[in-house]
């Protein structure tokens, strides 16, 4: 099948054309993000593969459509960047990549845990001044602490595990309880509670319209006063305004973000020559109790694998008719 392959990066192309070799799709690679602009590098194809931080919407859809695109391959579990009800209107179909590597992510979680609580990252640069002092470096035994799990499918599970091998009380949120949860000894409550009681708050939920902005104002408010936030799932999770000012208040302790929910101009490009115009994620960084990573915690070798294996299997299934377990729906 002829797939315009957009948003690639190096790791992309490598880990793609690797896997193509038996699969044998003709895969053509553009830097460009899919837009209105570079949709017209897709004439020809009947694919395109994208990923998170293209933002297919119902117009771009619609000229995709009369270009004669029938797959949409998007390299990401998430797929809140396209435009479903467009695409069924347009006889377009969606297929995703809905588990790469739950344990990547999951570690993630857990170094930025580590990052801030024992504050890794402030004492590398101090020792690389020569500055040897444990003043201000001061953290909390894992042991013992209270974490909260909000959202426990695969991702949830693995981070449950570890935590577990810490020696964690562990507590869960989620609709659906899952039975590797309870048999790790994880206690599901509500949402609130879990606020409440959790030293550590870790997000491993989807982004829909009912997480959105979950972590807000007023669920703040019954968060345990200078607790930890990790947020390594979707940015919109958290409303970064309300985070802002619970780190000013001392309500949050610290914060580990992976994502965030203005990221789609800033992560995966270098930036380092320019001067950011998001004020918000420019205030986020000069905090001496936040760690910003830039979407990075799927970012394994393994990871990139399974995506290559899954889009690519994704993609042969649909040309050859068969069902494809991977296709992405609207409601």
């Amino acid at each position: 099948m002829k797939v315009a392959v957009f948003n690639t990066k190096s790791y992309d192309q490598q880990f793609l054309e690797t896997t193509n070799q038996k699969y044998h799709h003709e895969l053509r690679f553009f830097t460009p993000n899919l837009t209105l602009d570079t949709a017209i590098l897709a004439d020809g194809f009947s694919a395109v593969c994208v990923f998170i931080n293209d933002n297919l919407n119902r117009e771009l859809i619609a000229k995709l459509a009369s270009q004669g695109i029938k797959l949409i391959a998007t390299r990401s579990a998430g797929f809140n960047h396209i435009d479903l009800a467009a695409t069924k209107e347009a006889g377009i179909t969606v297929v995703r990549v809905p588990a790469y590597s739950p344990y990547a992510v999951a570690e993630h979680a857990v170094g930025l845990i580590l990052t801030l609580n024992r504050k890794i990252h402030r004492a590398y640069n101090r020792v690389r001044d020569d500055n040897f002092s444990l003043e201000g470096l001061l953290g909390f035994d894992l042991h013992g602490a209270t974490v909260g799990i909000v959202g426990t499918g695969k991702i949830g599970q693995c981070f449950a595990s570890i935590m577990k091998g810490f020696g964690c009380h562990l507590l869960a949120y989620d609709v659906y309880q899952n039975p590797g949860c309870l048999e790790l000894g994880v206690k599901y409550c509500e949402f609130l509670e879990l606020l409440a009681q959790s030293d550590i708050v870790s997000l491993h939920c989807p982004l829909t319209p009912e997480t959105h902005h979950l972590i807000n104002p007023t669920s703040l408010t019954h968060l345990k006063r200078g607790a930890m936030l990790i947020n390594t799932s979707r940015g919109g999770l958290i409303d970064t305004a309300a985070v802002i000012s619970a780190i000013k208040t001392g309500q949050i302790g610290y914060l580990g973000i992976d994502v965030y929910e203005r990221e789609e101009n800033l992560f995966f490009e270098d930036l380092s020559d320019t001067v950011i115009q998001d004020d918000v994620f420019q205030l986020l960084q000069s905090f001496p109790n936040v760690v910003i990573t830039a979407h990075q915690a799927f970012f394994t070798r393994n990871a990139l694998e399974n995506i290559a294996e899954t889009t690519l299997n994704n993609i042969t299934e649909f040309e050859q008719g068969k069902q494809c377990l991977n296709i992405v729906t609207a409601s």
